[in-house]
């Protein structure tokens, strides 16, 4: 298994980018995936979920309206457009499979990338 997180970097407070985890080595459309971030100092938690089929989509609070999650079953990607970027948003972005997209702390999720560094200046 293996999950290849990528398109972090640095950029301005009010800036966008796009993450991008490619998939392999399981079956990706039986499995939710997810996008977790860990702060410095701070725990891992879920910026946003979409369920296997992509129907279903969950987002913590604080980046609703701002990032959208999706899904490429066909090429077994998922990706997270962040827009409208702040410096709280500064972490370490993670993907990860799960077996449900309801699924909230990071000890449920099976498979886990790398993890590419997200840096918003102010």
């Amino acid at each position: 298994v293996q999950l290849q997180a990528s398109g972090g970097g640095l950029v301005q407070a009010g800036g966008s980018l796009r993450l991008s985890c490619a998939a392999s080595g399981y079956t990706f459309s039986n499995y939710a995936m997810g996008w977790f971030r860990q702060g410095p100092g701070k725990e891992r938690e879920l910026v946003a979920v979409i369920s296997d089929n992509a129907l279903r989509t969950y987002y913590l609070d604080s980046v609703k309206g701002r990032f959208t999650i999706s899904r490429d079953n066909a090429e077994n990607t998922v990706s997270l457009q962040m827009n409208s970027l702040k410096p709280e948003d500064t972490a370490v972005y993670y993907c990860a499979a799960g077996s449900s997209w309801y699924r909230r702390t990071a000890g449920e999720y099976a498979y886990w990338g790398q993890g590419t560094q997200v840096t918003v200046s102010s």
